[in-house]
C-alpha cells in the first residue's frame, strides 16, 4: 500500500478535487484570508488560484512529494509567494504567533492526529489570527452516518488513509477553537456518505 498511497493517491486527488463542484466551495473558503498564510495538506495547490489580494504569501506543509511536484505549474503561476516548508501537520517547526491565517481543505479526514494538528495550528496563529476550513466528516443524519461506518474501513484504503466519519466539529472543541456555526451540507451529485460537509471558519479559544 505504500507505493499506492505514495504515488498514485496523489495523482488521483489531483484530478477527482479538481472540478466544478469543488471549485465553488475552494473560493469561498480561501475568499478572507489575509497576511501570512499557512496551509496544511496543501496537496497539489489545488486552492492556488483562489488566494486573494490581502494574502503577501504563503507556507505549505504538504508529506507528499508527488503532489508538490503536481503542484509546480499553479505555484509558478501564482500571483501570491508559495513556499514548502514542511510535512507534518502535527509537528511544526514554525515558532509561536507566526501567521494571520491558516487554511486546511480536506485534510482534517487524513492527518493520523488531527487534535494534535489542530493544536499546533492554534500555537502558530497569532491573535486575532482564525483557521478556514471545509472538511469532509461525520453527516448530521444518522442514516448517513451508519453508512461512513460501514465503508470507512474500505475507503481508508483506497483514498491513502481518509477517514469519513471524524466529527470535525468536536475535534475542533477538543483542540480549544471556537467555531461560529459550522455551515453543514452534502456535496451535490455525490453519495451522502462521502459528501458530508463542514465549512467555516474557527478561532482559537
Amino acid at each position: 500500500m505504500g507505493v499506492y498511497r505514495d504515488q498514485v493517491v496523489p495523482r488521483i486527488d489531483n484530478r477527482t478535487m479538481d472540478d466544478a463542484t469543488l471549485r465553488p466551495i475552494r473560493r469561498r473558503v480561501c475568499e478572507r484570508l489575509s497576511g501570512h498564510v499557512l496551509e496544511i495538506g496543501f496537496g497539489s495547490g489545488l486552492n492556488v488560484p483562489f488566494y486573494p489580494s490581502a494574502v503577501t504569501g504563503v507556507v505549505a506543509v504538504e508529506p507528499s512529494d508527488v503532489a508538490w511536484r503536481l503542484a509546480a505549474d499553479r505555484v509558478a503561476a501564482s500571483g501570491v509567494p508559495v513556499q514548502r516548508e514542511g510535512r507534518d501537520a502535527q509537528t511544526l517547526t514554525f515558532s509561536d504567533r507566526s501567521f494571520d491565517s491558516v487554511l486546511s481543505t480536506w485534510t482534517l479526514c487524513t492527518v493520523p492526529d488531527a487534535v494534535r494538528a489542530l493544536r499546533e495550528v492554534r500555537r502558530v496563529l497569532r491573535p486575532g489570527g482564525a483557521l478556514h476550513l471545509v472538511e469532509h466528516g461525520r453527516a448530521p443524519d444518522v442514516a448517513v452516518r451508519r453508512w461512513q461506518d460501514r465503508v470507512n474501513g474500505v475507503n481508508r484504503l483506497v483514498q491513502g488513509g481518509c477517514n469519513l466519519n471524524r466529527p470535525i466539529d468536536d475535534i475542533l472543541d477538543e483542540a480549544g477553537f471556537d467555531t461560529t456555526p459550522l455551515e453543514r451540507s452534502y456535496l451535490p451529485k455525490t453519495p451522502r456518505p462521502f459528501g458530508a460537509l463542514y465549512l467555516g471558519v474557527a478561532v482559537p479559544r
